[in-house]
């Protein structure tokens, strides 16, 4: 949507810059063996190996507050956040950029309510996935396996536009000038080999460790920035004034101004359901409950909720220099000419700081994207694996079985979305990753219902899912773009019947959940009979010291066998 919006005369004849790129290559080179070695991190000489999806694929599930905070924040501040909030913000205004900040501040209340109660039924039960909870919670297969496909599918075009934040940085750098395609994209393909390289040996132990580098990169270089750049560019009225004379101007592709720097009236709408519609579907991805299942407590995740939101400070200071880009003059202009909005914060630093910082600003940016590619990669293979490889190919797979298909899952997840990002353009990933948002927005009522009742029907949830997919797609595929008047072309359209613009996917979650309770009061009504529930009320409450539901089975089942064991029973009060 933002990555083409006019044409450049003449295609720029990019040297490559040399200091900044060995910076990046060394702290590269840096994340890559502390990813290597993070193998060793917390693990038992016998655990090593990563056997158990538990082991690879969450981390022991043992991470304390602080390594949680630095893997969320890793997790879901992503390099295509750095690259595409000031990109919107440079190129339309706040309405596609700015809601970005209150959609996260949205988020947390969300985040200490809900996940810390799927924590604590997944502890009991052992789930890795969230497709697993609601395999349990309705006892429907093909339920669960909607969910899990919803989520691959919906975290592809995630992955790949990673990659289209490092592929940003290379050009800004000059390494995607060559005439020569395979050399042109040489470095972005080492990049991904090494990062499924680490990913397969340390699973979600290695981005956990990566991350606490690169969110000490982003908040020097995005504080230094704010800082410095007003100063040199004539303070914050200059700059605002420069983008709204530039937002303000008329759009002759359109009629319409360009943007606006303060939502109008008839943007509110459309702002604040995106803000809405963006928080909800946040914690669906798999990747961010594969970070919460991650943690060792319930509490942990709440005091995330608490202290995550410094990462809104920084966002809202990152969103800001797409306006700085403005005032700047830069000219995010892309190897074939056009003008590629997705380059203006790797081009203002390039451009505003010495070569040295702009260098360690960049690598920020780049090792941005191996965080979240690796955890996404592992999400996605996780739901493979648990919910398609074990439920319909191989029932009674083992624990070592289930990781060793999921690594080799994982590697072909990373290969896709390199092979999506090398053979499509950006446009492309990133309308699919708009409509991916859509998507997983669906699962919302099957999973956050069923954190707190289990009164709706399966089928109804069923229903509900196919009716917002097919609404939502539909509804972006008529969006098309005024510039390139490409299909999938924005994530916002009229509400049905209606003339409100509306986030897409708030509209089909409304038709999604409109669905869900009619059908379900009919079958209620019909006395239709529905499946059973394996959690109890009390799982959702079960915190670190609790025993698993396991545990307390095996040890009923032993003081049946043997009443006399029951003064050596542990503590099972539920």
């Amino acid at each position: 949507m933002l990555a083409v919006t006019a044409a450049a005369p003449v295609p720029p004849n990019r040297e490559v810059d040399w200091l900044p790129l060995i910076i990046v290559v060394v702290l590269f080179v840096v994340v890559a063996i502390i990813g290597f070695w993070a193998s060793r991190w917390r693990t038992a000489p016998a655990d090593r190996g990563m056997k158990t999806l538990d082991e690879w694929g969450l981390g022991g599930r043992g991470f304390g507050t602080w390594v949680t905070w630095f893997l969320l924040g890793g997790d879901l501040y992503t390099a295509y956040t750095f690259v595409a909030v000031p990109a919107a913000m440079w190129a339309t205004g706040a309405v596609s950029g700015f809601f970005a900040v209150p959609y996260t501040i949205v988020l947390y209340p969300i985040v200490f309510l809900l996940m810390s109660r799927l924590w604590s039924v997944s502890h009991r039960h052992g789930y890795v996935t969230p497709a697993d909870f609601i395999g349990g919670r309705y006892q429907s297969r093909t339920l669960a396996t909607v969910v899990a496909v919803t989520g691959i599918v919906a975290t592809m075009p995630y992955i790949a536009l990673q990659l289209v934040g490092i592929k940003s940085v290379l050009t800004v750098l000059g390494l995607g000038s060559n005439t020569n395609w395979f050399m042109a994209d040489l470095p972005l393909i080492i990049a991904f080999v090494v990062l499924a390289a680490y990913t397969y040996t340390a699973g979600l132990r290695a981005p956990a460790l990566i991350a606490v580098v690169k969110d000490i990169l982003i908040y020097a270089a995005i504080i230094v920035a704010i800082i410095y750049l007003p100063t040199k560019f004539g303070g914050w009225d200059a700059i605002f004034s420069a983008a709204d004379t530039k937002l303000s101007a008329t759009n002759p592709a359109t009629g319409n101004p360009f943007g606006a720097v303060i939502p109008g009236a008839g943007s509110f709408n459309a702002y604040w359901t995106l803000a809405l519609g963006s928080a909800m579907a946040l914690f669906m991805y798999p990747h961010s409950i594969t970070g919460v299942l991650a943690t060792k407590s319930r509490n942990t995740i709440r005091r995330n909720a608490m202290i995550l939101p410094l990462y809104s400070l920084m966002l809202g200071g990152l969103a800001l220099l797409g306006y700085v880009a403005i005032k700047a003059g830069t000219q995010p202009i892309d190897v074939n000419g056009s003008i590629n909005a997705q380059l203006v914060v790797p081009q203002l630093f390039i451009d505003a700081f010495p070569k040295w910082f702009a260098g360690v600003a960049l690598a920020a940016i780049a090792i941005g994207a191996l965080v979240p590619a690796a955890i996404m990669s592992i999400a996605a293979s996780n739901l493979f694996t648990r919910n398609i490889y074990k439920d319909y190919f191989k029932k009674n797979a083992t624990p070592e079985q289930e990781a060793k298909a999921s690594k080799l899952v994982s590697l072909v997840v990373k290969l896709g979305a390199l092979v999506f990002v090398l053979g499509m353009d950006q446009t492309s990933a990133i309308n699919m990753q708009l409509l991916g948002g859509v998507w997983i927005l669906q699962t919302f009522p099957a999973i956050v219902a069923g954190l707190y009742t289990r009164w709706f029907n399966k089928w109804a949830l069923f229903a509900g899912w196919a009716a917002g997919i097919i609404y939502g797609t539909v509804a972006a595929y008529n969006v098309v773009n005024p510039v390139t008047h490409n299909h999938f072309g924005g994530s916002v359209a009229n509400f049905p019947f209606t003339e409100v613009p509306v986030y897409i996917g708030v509209s089909a979650f409304v038709v999604n959940a409109v669905i869900a309770v009619g059908l379900t009061l009919i079958l209620r009504a019909f006395k239709v009979k529905d499946t059973g529930d394996t959690t109890r009320p009390s799982d959702y409450g079960a915190d670190e010291h609790d025993p698993k539901v396991v545990e307390i089975e095996r040890a009923a089942a032993a003081e049946e066998a043997n009443p006399l064991a029951q003064d050596a029973r542990p503590d099972m009060t539920l």
